[in-house]
């Protein structure tokens, strides 16, 4: 498969994700990087971001709460290009009940190529990297000629 270019933006749409037992771990890490935060555009699972909002003052446009389909918002939103990195602080100690959910925003994430942290670390440095103020360069599976080819295969 062909790969295309199709580079991320200065100001970037960050989608912000927690299990139950990390919530509180999220609200603190955007506390402690509110600054960074504040530039740039913030999603948030129900509950999760009615937390971040609340208790850092941060703006978060929030979608349903995983379990009832945030998960599959946040998915969409990154298959239609328009969340360019996930901050999800998952808890894996804990099993949840929605686990596909989880794992089918993993997925997307990995096949459009966005990045994604599952812990602070990461997330820290996915924070201290120039590219969080610059354009950041990124190649995607050619997915519009894959479907043309496909398409051709059942004429």
């Amino acid at each position: 498969m062909k790969q295309k270019q199709q580079p991320l933006p200065p100001i970037k749409t960050i989608a912000l994700v927690a299990h139950d037992g990390k919530k509180q771990a999220l609200v603190d890490w955007c506390q402690r990087h509110k600054s960074v935060l504040d530039v740039h555009n913030l999603y948030g699972t129900g509950t999760t971001g009615l937390r971040i909002e609340k208790e850092t003052g941060l703006g978060v446009t929030k979608l349903l709460s995983g379990p009832m389909g945030g998960d599959q918002q946040l998915g969409a939103k990154i298959a239609e290009h328009h969340i360019h990195m996930l901050i999800f602080f998952w808890d894996p100690l804990s099993s949840q009940p929605h686990d596909p959910d989880v794992k089918a925003l993993l997925r997307l994430a990995a096949v459009w190529n966005i990045p994604v942290a599952c812990n602070e670390a990461t997330a820290d440095m996915l924070l201290a990297s120039t590219y969080m103020q610059s354009i950041m360069p990124r190649s995607l599976p050619d997915y519009d000629n894959y479907l043309a080819d496909r398409s051709l295969d059942n004429e």
